[in-house]
């Protein structure tokens, strides 16, 4: 049943990494929490990093298949990405260094957050009109890149949910703000993965589908297995939704994977 779950819940990661630029971090941590709830308060940190593993190869599959054009529109931010690099690295190491609960309750808030302010902050919910406009991924600053990276990997959320929203309030679409989160997660959950794949916990991880590190890296190959064929899919045939339902579906999704985290841990 575990298995069957695993896979079923990696198709949805698929969709979301496509639709929301998710990269599957939101929706495999309450996931993960569950699959391996046997390991007692230790859940928590694995699903992280196990989220962080997932993230890599499906951010990485869906910015591959993203148009250049898209692309193009992160020319000039070097800076950036390297600085979403260092903080995914300090991130993974505070993860490490704190109880499992941490991360795991700071998932619930920040989601919680994010909901509040998309929902009463003007920006996000209108349509966007300067979805021709190169600069507008300059809406997020070179010096958030540091803060992001290291918060979305500590909570093994990817980041989307920050850079989605400030994106979208630069005057991108739905469309072209989560396609931009793939390569913008991808920078972050590298140097994570690489932390937690090497990464020793004092817990007795055998419960765990096949752990490395403190990866359970079964149930990743389990999420994959769903994902990456999705991806794939839906990056050659995209589905044309109008700008202001994707956004109400992104703000619903962030509220479904509240519920589901909450369910996991009480």
């Amino acid at each position: 049943m575990t298995v069957l779950v695993l896979v079923l819940i990696g198709v949805l990661t698929g969709l979301t990494t496509v639709l929301f630029g998710f990269g599957g971090g939101f929706v495999t941590v309450p996931v993960i929490v569950w699959a391996d709830a046997a390991l007692g308060p230790a859940a928590g940190t694995v699903a992280v990093a196990t989220s962080a593993i997932v993230m890599v190869i499906n951010a990485a599959v869906a910015t591959t298949a993203t148009p250049q054009v898209v692309l193009a529109r992160l020319r000039g931010r070097g800076t950036l990405l390297g600085l979403l690099t260092a903080g995914g690295l300090l991130g993974a190491l505070a993860a490490l260094a704190v109880p499992a609960a941490v991360p795991s309750w700071g998932f619930v808030i920040y989601v919680a957050v994010t909901i509040i302010d998309v929902l009463a902050r003007p920006g996000f919910l209108r349509s966007a009109g300067l979805a021709h406009d190169d600069t507008s991924p300059r809406a997020i600053p070179t010096a958030a890149g540091a803060p992001i990276g290291a918060v979305a990997s500590f909570l093994g959320v990817g980041g989307s949910v920050m850079t989605v929203p400030l994106l979208r309030r630069g005057g991108l679409p739905m469309g072209h703000a989560t396609a931009l989160a793939n390569p913008l997660t991808l920078a972050i959950s590298i140097p994570a993965a690489l932390v937690f794949l090497f990464a020793q916990h004092t817990t007795n991880l055998e419960r765990a589908v096949f752990s490395v590190g403190i990866v359970d890296l079964g149930a990743a190959a389990l999420l994959l297995i769903g994902a990456i064929p999705v991806i794939v899919t839906l990056r050659r045939r995209p589905p044309r939704i109008p700008d202001h339902v994707h956004a109400w579906a992104y703000i619903i999704m962030l509220i479904v994977v509240l519920l589901a985290m909450l369910t996991s841990l009480l």
